[in-house]
């Protein structure tokens, strides 16, 4: 699978897990050269703390587009060290 944004390829991989209908990619697949750290952070309450990365492609950014769980609770440990995306990242 392959998620893309703003003409830019920005995650590839062939081990994908499957959440809730998110593809989560393994961290290693992402072209770190566009994800920025963001401070955003939401709850889960079956998941955890979601943090969040912007996406900045060619100079344009999308604000919080890709989230994490960086200690995901016991029931989503398959989802650790994994990114999923949303805001318009195509992922096919």
């Amino acid at each position: 699978m392959q998620a893309q944004w703003n003409g830019k390829v920005i995650a590839s991989s062939n081990n994908i897990v499957k959440v809730d209908g998110n593809a989560y990619f393994p961290l290693e697949d992402l072209d770190q050269v566009y994800f920025e750290p963001s401070s955003h952070t939401t709850e889960c309450g079956w998941k955890g703390t979601a943090s969040y990365y912007n996406i900045n492609v060619d100079g344009k950014v999308n604000e919080n587009a890709a989230w994490f769980y960086a200690n995901p609770k016991e029931a989503a440990k398959q989802i650790k060290g994994r990114v999923a995306f949303w805001k318009g990242v195509v992922v096919n």
